[in-house]
């Protein structure tokens, strides 16, 4: 079975927004601008900065969305820190 894919972003990112375009129903979009409990998971999962998206899957977690993932055979490049 595949990880679970968490996407923590906003709606006014345009990385958030490819994120999700790329990653489409097998992901889950968490708008942290709307809920301030997932907007604190988010904080704990980036050890309190402040950037988005976060991407989650499964015990991975990343930073940034760089490129659609089905470009590369599924494997996403990440960037941000």
């Amino acid at each position: 079975m595949a990880d679970k894919i968490i996407i923590y972003g906003t709606d006014t990112c345009p990385f958030c927004v490819q994120a999700r375009a790329a990653y489409g129903e097998r992901a889950v979009f968490v708008n942290v601008d709307e809920d301030a409990e997932k907007m604190k998971e988010m904080l704990a999962l980036t050890g309190g900065k402040r950037q988005v998206p976060v991407i989650v899957e499964g015990e991975k977690v990343s930073v940034g969305f760089a490129g659609d993932v089905s470009l590369r055979g599924g494997v996403p490049i990440f960037g941000g820190t």
